[in-house]
């Protein structure tokens, strides 16, 4: 019998769900996902952002402590861990994006890693278990986001996974810790009043702090709700709830358990190759055909003098329209810049940041030769959007080219080949190679792993040479 409240139906569903209900395209794209996140979270390890939170994390100290990514000798209680790491995770705007828009994974694998290891030995969790959860966590996003159309365009008050985020990582653990329903609906409830924060700190050091925030938001959620703290029993249901955020909140009952269909068996995420805003993407692809097109005959140089100016048709997203962005940040959260750098260099990479590219004058000059144009029928929508760039050379000729899908997007997914060379590249930066391939091992067996804190073992640098007690997997026929 399903209750009468939305939030009892969530809580339902949270509890009820169990292993048997996922299917093979829900584990073969989180794995991908899990890949992803732990790829770019150790890559952001290295950023200062990250470096500060660390060394503000210290002040803590705990019996019980979590792994923090790409790091031997530096471990915090689960609640920093989760929270560190997830900082890292969104550092450098890198991780995964989904439609509705949010950032699904990086709110919710730091807190059941962390969680996970705050287990006695007695308890092992496995790599089924660690799946479960986190597609809990990515299911009651998903679920959230569509009880509001105006969720599906690009935010524009707040960032989304602060507060579907929050929500996600909460249901994730509370499903790790084995929560009965009651707990579940305090879980939520509690989760709820951790929820939120402006979008004006976009392109700043803050916002990775929302997802680190989401992260150890719902860890902490959920252990005050196992510890009985309670909250609203119909959040879900209310406008003064979750539906606060949304002026227009029209929550719904979730299918039942028999068959239960999830919404990443429907729609994968998108998985970024370059560290910035995921709008940018279409514009990187977009620039980069066009600049073919132009050194095509002139030995591949791009001939500055020769271009009067530069168009670029994208949807109003007032967050991302920055003509001269003057850091990092700022430049992750550019339209214009992200379409110069590309025109210049054929590409973006994790370099395209670096200081020394923003402020080169070739890119200096481009960008003011370079203009914004929103297309009435160009909706701000990581479903529909497209970027169509033109370049007006001096002698009157044009040259353009139109993104309508990225490589990447969930329409045009990564290959398993680059999913893993994005993976290595990021995590060679802080992890050695036996460790590194020890991850992605584990990651595409995690359905076999019997103890996943193996994982944990590789993510702070330990190579498979002093883990031969770890390394085994169930055995399955198939």
């Amino acid at each position: 019998m399903w209750a009468k409240t939305i939030t009892g139906n969530f809580a339902s569903v949270i509890h009820g769900l169990n292993t048997n209900h996922l299917t093979d395209v829900v584990i073969q794209r989180s794995k991908r996902m899990i890949l992803d996140t732990l790829g770019v979270g150790l890559l952001g390890t290295s950023t200062e952002v990250c470096q500060k939170v660390k060394q503000y994390s210290k002040i803590y100290s705990s019996d019980i402590s979590s792994t923090i990514w790409g790091h031997l000798d530096f471990r915090l209680p689960p609640l920093y861990a989760a929270f560190v790491n997830g900082v890292a995770v969104h550092s450098m705007d890198f991780d995964d994006t989904w439609h509705p828009a949010t950032h699904p994974s990086g709110a919710v694998l730091p807190a059941v890693m962390a969680l996970s290891e705050a287990f006695s030995q007695k308890k092992k969790i496995s790599g089924l278990d660690l799946l479960l959860a986190f597609n809990v966590g990515i299911e009651v996003q998903g679920r959230l986001l569509r009880f509001s159309s105006e969720a599906r365009n690009i935010p524009k008050r707040f960032h989304p996974p602060t507060v579907v985020g929050t929500m996600g990582s909460a249901a994730a653990c509370a499903k790790l810790l084995a929560l009965n329903k009651m707990k579940c609906k305090n879980t939520l409830a509690i989760a709820a009043s951790y929820a939120g924060a402006p979008l004006a700190n976009a392109a700043t050091q803050t916002k990775p702090l929302h997802i680190g925030n989401a992260a150890k938001h719902g860890l902490e959620a959920a252990c005050l709700a196992s510890q009985g703290l309670q909250g609203n029993n119909q959040i879900l249901d209310m406008e003064s709830g979750i539906g606060a955020f949304y002026t227009d909140y029209n929550p719904q009952i979730l299918p039942t358990l028999q068959s239960y269909p999830w919404l990443l068996d429907q729609q994968d995420v998108a998985i970024k190759r370059f560290p910035a805003h995921l709008g940018t993407h279409w514009v990187a692809d977009a620039a980069s055909s066009v600049r073919r097109k132009l050194v095509k005959n002139s030995d591949n140089l791009l001939l500055l003098d020769k271009i009067e100016k530069v168009i670029v048709k994208v949807p109003e997203v007032k967050y991302v329209n920055r003509p001269s962005p003057n850091s990092e940040h700022e430049a992750r959260h550019s339209f214009q810049f992200v379409a110069c750098s590309a025109l210049l260099d054929g590409s973006m990479s994790i370099q395209s940041f670096a200081s020394e590219n923003i402020h080169r004058p070739a890119l200096q000059e481009l960008l003011c030769k370079t203009q914004l144009e929103h297309p009435s029928d160009n909706k701000p929508s990581f479903e529909s959007l497209y970027c169509e760039v033109t370049v007006v050379l001096q002698d009157g000729n044009t040259i353009s080219d139109r993104c309508d899908t990225f490589y990447g997007h969930w329409r045009k997914p990564l290959t398993k080949e680059d999913l893993e060379e994005k993976f290595q590249s990021n995590a060679s930066e802080v992890l050695p190679p036996e460790a590194i391939e020890g991850i992605i091992e584990t990651v595409y067996n995690l359905e076999k792993v019997e103890d996943c804190s193996v994982l944990n073992m590789f993510l702070s640098g330990q190579s498979a040479r002093v883990l031969p007690e770890k390394l085994h997997f169930e055995h399955s026929n198939s």
